[in-house]
């Protein structure tokens, strides 16, 4: 009877997976973040969206899982993202038919989504973790790696998104105090007049410690700060601090002049599978670091483009390599970039792709003189 039961629940489960990634999800602007975490912050409201948006957008990204290769999925680390997703995803339908008014459901939610949010911390290792199990057994072959690109170019945004809503509710529903003593002008994790400044400072920082741990030395920062509206006033944009931290730490890593990197290589420094550090150890007993596993810049690059922004390399050879990190300059045009479940993104993990129809240049030119005459 026990297993009879469990079977039945995950056929129902299932149903409600179909039947939530069949919504495409609503993205929000920081404008409309700003807006709901003022002053007159509603947690009921943020519980009747959210009951109805996390299930919308999990689903969404667990139908896009079960399309990765039947090996890949048969990882321990992928099973266990897996049963993370489907307890979470059970988790939050428990509040679908409950009652908005009733104050004890609305912080029973936020506790729900607290563990929920605590139960996601590692994904990204470990997602990381069954990616490589999987390329060490069964080795990779350029489709699989441009199906695995997508894949986590999707994987990992939809998991910014979510922690966004997550920690959105929990920083302002989450406590008896909303308001962070440490950073009294955050909505949540939103900086109304995030400093650009002292984010970077902060970044360069915990880089250098982390260069002088290292290489026993570090350069020195050179910042200037240019702002049209007046060479006097400093650089602020609404926007969430960590977000930025991690593009501009990741960053101060990758910026030089050590000679710059190869014109072909460019691509690579945004690809999962590529890494120049040693492999990381597993260590399922804490948070493991993402050095090793090739993270940083591809997912450095989804938090600038969450928000409508970017992250350019510029690289000249013989010299240094520069970025760029782009951000929408007004709330109503940052707007979160979120995947969608259909049938374009189906067909991208079915479609049998085609031979290239460019040429594909040799490593070494051939003697002109070789070539036969028409």
């Amino acid at each position: 009877m026990r297993i009879f039961r469990t079977l039945m629940n995950t056929a129902s489960i299932s149903k409600h997976i179909d039947f939530y990634s069949r919504f495409s999800p609503s993205p929000l602007s920081m404008k409309q973040f700003i807006d709901f975490g003022s002053k007159n912050a509603c947690e009921k409201t943020s519980f009747t969206f959210l009951r109805q948006e996390l299930p919308v957008r999990l689903a969404n990204i667990m139908k896009e899982i079960d399309l990765l290769p039947d090996n890949l999925l048969r990882t321990a680390s992928v099973r266990l993202v897996q049963s993370w997703y489907m307890q979470s995803f059970q988790d939050i339908l428990e509040f679908k038919d409950r009652a908005i008014d009733d104050e004890k459901v609305t912080h029973d939610f936020t506790d729900a989504v607290i563990k929920i949010r605590n139960r996601h911390n590692d994904v990204v290792p470990t997602m990381a973790q069954g990616v490589v199990e999987y390329k060490e057994t069964y080795g990779t072959d350029p489709i699989t790696s441009q199906n695995m690109q997508y894949f986590l170019d999707r994987f990992y945004m939809s998991r910014i998104s979510i922690r966004m809503l997550l920690n959105q509710h929990t920083l302002l529903f989450g406590g008896k105090v909303r308001v962070n003593p440490a950073h009294p002008k955050q909505i949540g994790s939103i900086d109304p007049s995030c400093c650009v400044t002292d984010v970077v400072k902060d970044a360069f920082e915990n880089a250098r410690n982390l260069c002088d741990r290292y290489y026993m030395n570090s350069p020195e920062l050179v910042l200037e700060e240019f702002n049209v509206k007046g060479p006097d006033k400093p650089i602020t944009v609404v926007y969430v601090p960590s977000h930025l931290y991690h593009m501009v730490f990741e960053l101060f890593k990758v910026s030089d002049r050590g000679g710059g990197v190869p014109l072909r290589k460019i691509d690579r420094l945004f690809t999962y599978t590529y890494s120049t550090a040693p492999r990381p150890q597993m260590d399922t007993s804490r948070a493991t670091p993402l050095a090793g596993y090739g993270y940083g810049l591809p997912i450095s690059r989804l938090y600038a483009r969450y928000f409508q922004g970017d992250l350019k390399l510029y690289s000249m050879e013989g010299y240094g390599t520069d970025a760029v990190i782009y951000i929408r300059a007004l709330s109503t045009e940052s707007i979160e970039r979120l995947p969608v479940y259909n049938k374009s993104a189906w067909k991208h993990y079915k479609t049998i792709h085609e031979a290239d129809d460019w040429c594909v240049p040799s490593k070494e030119p051939k003697d002109m003189t070789t070539f036969r005459s028409f």
